[in-house]
């Protein structure tokens, strides 16, 4: 399996898997904790969440949960196409404040790697879009925390359909620089 570290420390994108072929499709293992581990990859994976959106320009996030409610996001398309973007919110990171994005869609089979620190988000990029998440942590509606998406000090070059559809919440979200230390920085 591919595993290509991102500019922001722990933030990977990982894919596509192999897929093999026959006469009547084909079939993919699409998670593996045997190959995800051999490619350094050790989370414990707690919770699966799938996210329709009905429109193009459809936003979410972006999202995170504060300790000790902290999770990793290990993110794919199974129909669909979007952009996902992960922001650094590790206070004392090299790269806070930074992010990393990339196009996951069915059709390329990439998966996104969002470590704990890290806020994450997707804008879709066509309708009928449907994401998995993987989380290593439950949700916790208390510590369900976001970070505002279109935030101009992130300088997130969204594309021009970004926010067709934006929930209330995420509307609301405070900005980077309002933003209380959830995390620090561990180099270790």
């Amino acid at each position: 399996m591919r595993v290509q570290d991102l500019e922001i420390p722990g933030v990977k994108l990982v894919g596509p898997p192999p897929v093999y072929p026959d006469a009547r499709g084909s079939f993919s293992e699409h998670w593996s904790r045997r190959a995800f581990e051999a490619a350094g990859i050790a989370n414990d994976w707690v919770q699966d969440n799938l996210a329709w959106s009905k429109e193009a320009g459809t936003v979410r996030g972006l999202h995170f949960q504060s300790p000790p409610s902290a999770q990793a996001k290990l993110v794919s398309v199974l129909r669909g196409r979007v952009l996902d973007v992960v922001v650094d919110i590790r206070r004392g990171s090299p790269t806070y404040g930074r992010h990393v994005k990339a196009e996951l869609s069915a059709e390329n089979g990439l998966k996104m790697l969002a470590p704990r620190g890290t806020a994450h988000g997707l804008v879709t990029l066509e309708p009928d879009t449907l994401v998995l998440y993987k989380v290593d942590g439950f949700f916790d509606a208390e510590r369900d925390l976001g970070l505002l998406w279109n935030d101009p000090d992130l300088a997130i070059d969204w594309p021009e359909i970004a926010g067709a559809a934006v929930s209330d919440k995420d509307r609301v979200q405070p900005r980077l620089k309002d933003l209380p230390a959830y995390f620090e920085w561990d180099a270790a």
